[in-house]
């Protein structure tokens, strides 16, 4: 049964980090591109970063020098990265592989 699963999450000041993982069983996610969404409070779902088969890696503009997307094959998980945080990277994070999501993991950074 394929299964996705974030984990990670949890409160940061700002300035701070956090390295969310995505990890999938059922399914190798080295075969297709994994990326990484967020729906901040009160907004629509936003691209975080994406990492394809071949290892390319795209971050969104506002995140880029801050976010890194990254893969573990051995592992099979993908993470993400995230350092000085602000407090507008508050949202829900979800992983996304083809069809299948994660059920979410929560980033709050608060002080």
């Amino acid at each position: 049964q394929m299964q996705i699963v974030e984990s990670g999450g949890g409160l940061v000041q700002p300035g701070g980090s956090l390295r969310l993982s995505c990890t999938a069983s059922g399914v190798t996610l080295s075969t297709n591109a994994v990326t990484w969404y967020r729906v901040p409070p009160g907004k629509p779902r936003e691209l975080v970063a994406t990492i394809t088969r071949s290892a390319q890696t795209l971050v969104a503009d506002s995140m880029k020098g801050r976010f890194t997307i990254s893969r573990d094959n051995a592992n099979n998980t993908v993470y993400l990265q995230m350092d000085s945080l602000k407090t507008e990277d508050t949202a829900i994070y979800y992983c996304n592989h083809l069809e299948w999501w994660g059920q979410g993991t929560q980033v709050t950074v608060s002080s």
